[in-house]
């Protein structure tokens, strides 16, 4: 009897493709095959076996499997299958989202292996002019077994020389070996856990305890890191996998080596920066079960666990767990329903956990537990606010500020400057006839970096030069308004000209392994500046950094967003964290213009839960998440009739009486690379009555023609709504 199976392809389709299934081939849900498609051949993933043959359709064939084993376990199907309904994305694109791009490419799914070698001959064979091949025949020798190329190249010794020695009968090919087969590194016994750390420690559900959710609130330099790194010492079965998330790339190298220092080889990476062998390799050991603890980024998440029984996220918080792009998940909460699948812990940890966790644990959905004393002698710093209206400012920083600075330098410590832009200045102005370069392809200005002496947009990487006249009326009065990173990096420079000035943002650490270099001079302890973005505000640990400087705390105060503030608070707070780390007392000083501002005064003291209480009432009297669910429909299309008029006809389908529908409306950047942008916003009282809505319109949206180039998506539970 012939049977049929139905297939998902990487593409924006809502809907699987039937095939037959030769006599020869056995298929099961998840396996890799190649099918043809039109007049191509494409890779698809199986979803359904023993599916019925469409009336009046003759079905292709099947061409061959990829492996004879499901690339996607069932946990992971099921896992990704309630993605693509909670999230209202296509299953194929979501499918193949869990699948390094080498096998999204139809690569096959095994590691690339390279020779090994062991001495044959005598040492007298070989002439004693030939000193590197002696030295090489030598060295094998002395070794216990056969050695990879890899390990022989590492050496100093080239490929000539162990050819010469090959060709002339002297060393002899092994057993194949994987590339990147490391020895195990000696592992460091654990630090001990302060009586704080041993508090929350106990308090964690153990994984015999089956699903949990735990949120652990510990404030900045409260050593959570500790407590992950005992929990996984003391839980994690020796034949257990884990996941450890974190939001940032790069604060990736700096939380591998602090876990393999005490798990060794058991660690393995995954993030964007991997190149494709490194991303399979990794893949492969986690889908073949190996007992690794994964350190990733959020596609970790996504990932062909077969042992998990741990998970750990890191900064929970963070708006980097949430895509931004195609399909929109968020890793955090992916997680979370992945330990439900698996029915085994999950901790979410953070300083400034976001309003939906710290509503949770309130409701009692999650467990809370506290962690808010430093570890050591270190003490929370010293915040104080600076009001700078009417103070001359010198890249954004008032005389104060400088001051403050020179004696953190002057006692031997590192300050901390906080500026979240980058470039030279937003803004370059005309002062005579009021010009302001503005992008040719987005609603919004383009920004000054003057290194590179051009003009940017942040938004669609459009970049012109710069220049020193005024494009419109040709004046010389053509000047930067604002402040960047660049701007006060060259301020500190000239005010300080025998300190180091480092600077930390998305243009400084482009280069593979830069932001480790920068990060060593500041962990050496001598005496330097920081300037930097948000990259700098979590994280790191800096033990000789005593002052912080916010240059402007002012700009989540007034957002059109409801989310701004929370943001912004959970910035200062982790930013502020940064300070008195080690054995030294911290100091913060925030520069703002609104400095009788209730939720900044809330801030100096310190206390970030009673803020998210007080946060948390106005979004309930304001009938806002958490408390009612949210999704946003994009649209964007070449004219803003054409947005507006699609989303008009996407509202009239919606059943208005059981959502409140916002708009539609152009969003705050409603011109981005040319393309006219504008959403519509839905709020259910209930997830389920939300999911539903979506899911009928999003059907009804994808069987319909739409106008030539206009594009439209999803986005549930949005963490911008502009």
């Amino acid at each position: 009897m012939t049977s049929n199976v139905r297939i998902a392809l990487n593409r924006p389709l809502r809907r699987l493709f039937d095939y037959q299934v030769p006599d020869d081939l056995q298929l099961a849900p998840g396996q890799r095959v190649r099918i043809p498609f039109g007049r191509q051949s494409a890779v698809g993933l199986v979803v359904e076996t023993g599916t019925p043959t469409p009336d009046n359709f003759t079905l292709k064939n099947v061409n061959e499997a990829l492996e004879a084993w499901p690339v996607l376990p069932e946990e992971t199907l099921q896992l990704l299958r309630w993605a693509a309904r909670y999230y209202q994305h296509p299953l194929g694109e979501c499918l193949f989202m869990a699948l390094p791009p080498a096998l999204r490419r139809g690569r096959a799914a095994e590691l690339k292996t390279e020779p090994s070698w062991q001495v044959a001959g005598e040492l007298d064979a070989i002439p004693a002019r030939a000193r590197r091949q002696r030295e090489l025949w030598q060295w094998l020798s002395a070794q216990a077994s056969a050695q990879p190329t890899k390990s022989i190249l590492d050496r100093g010794f080239s490929r000539a020389q162990l050819n010469a020695l090959r060709d002339a009968g002297l060393v002899t090919q092994g057993d194949q070996s994987p590339v990147s087969e490391s020895p195990q590194p000696e592992l460091a016994p654990l630090p001990p856990l302060t009586a704080h750390q041993q508090e929350a420690f106990q308090a964690l559900p153990p994984p015999e305890s089956g699903f949990t959710t735990t949120l652990l609130f510990g404030i900045t330099g409260s050593g959570k890191t500790e407590v992950y790194l005992h929990y996984l010492e003391k839980h994690l079965a020796d034949e257990g996998q884990a996941l450890v998330l974190v939001p940032e790339i790069n604060l990736t190298p700096q939380t591998v080596a602090r876990f393999r220092r005490y798990f060794g080889n058991r660690i393995a990476v995954w993030h964007s920066a991997l190149n494709d062998s490194e991303r399979l390799e990794t893949w492969l050991r986690i889908r073949n079960g190996e007992p690794v603890i994964l350190i990733g980024t959020r596609s970790a998440a996504l990932l062909p666990f077969t042992r998990l029984s741990t998970l750990v996220v890191d900064e929970e918080h963070d708006s980097s767990y949430k895509q931004g792009e195609g399909f929109r998940y968020s890793g955090r909460d992916l997680a979370i329903y992945r330990a439900q699948l698996n029915q085994c812990p999950i901790i979410l940890g953070s300083a400034t956990p976001s309003l939906e966790s710290v509503h949770n644990a309130q409701t009692g959905r999650y467990g809370l537990v506290k962690l808010e004393q430093r570890a050591g002698q270190a003490k929370p710093p010293a915040i104080q606010l600076m009001d700078v209206r009417s103070r001359p400012l010198e890249g954004g920083l008032s005389r104060p500020a400088l001051m403050a600075i020179r004696q953190c330098l002057d006692a031997g410590q590192q300050a901390l400057v906080f500026v979240n832009r980058r470039g030279y200045a937003p803004v370059m102005m005309c002062f005579d006839c009021g010009h302001t370069m503005e992008c040719p392809r987005c609603d919004t200005r383009l920004t000054y970096h003057r290194r590179d002496r051009a003009m940017r947009c942040h938004h669609c990487d459009y970049q012109t030069a710069a220049t020193d006249h005024c494009p419109s009326c040709q004046s010389e009065a053509f000047k930067p308004i604002g402040q960047g990173t660049e701007r006060t990096e060259d301020v500190l420079s000239e005010q300080f000209p025998n300190t180091p000035v480092i600077r930390v943002d998305r243009d400084s650490t482009q280069r593979k392994g830069s932001i480790q270099g920068l990060l060593e001079r500041v962990n050496s302890g001598a005496p330097c500046i920081l300037v930097g973005t948000q990259m700098l505000a979590k994280g790191h640990d800096f033990a000789n950094v005593t002052l912080v400087i916010v240059v402007n705390a002012d700009g989540g105060l007034f957002s059109v967003d409801f989310r701004a503030p929370e943001q912004l608070i959970q910035t200062l707070i982790q930013v502020s964290g940064r300070a008195g780390r080690g054995k030294l007392a911290g100091r913060v000083i925030v520069q703002t213009c609104h400095s009788d501002h209730p939720l900044l005064n809330a801030l100096c003291k310190g206390q970030y839960l009673p803020i998210a209480g007080q946060m948390l009432a106005e979004r309930e009297a304001s009938h806002l998440p958490p408390f009612q669910a949210m999704a946003i429909l994009r649209a964007e299309a070449g004219t803003m009739e054409a947005s507006l008029r699609f989303l008009e006809h996407a509202r009239n389908m919606a059943p208005a009486a059981q959502l409140d529908i916002w708009g539609p409306l152009p969003a705050v950047i409603a011109r981005r690379a040319d393309r006219h942008r504008a959403q519509l916003v839905l709020l259910s009282p209930t997830r389920a009555q939300l999911a539903r809505t979506l899911s009928q319109l999003t059907l009804t949206l994808d069987q319909q023609r739409q106008p030539p180039g206009l594009r439209w998506q999803v986005d549930v539970d949005p963490l911008e709504t502009g």
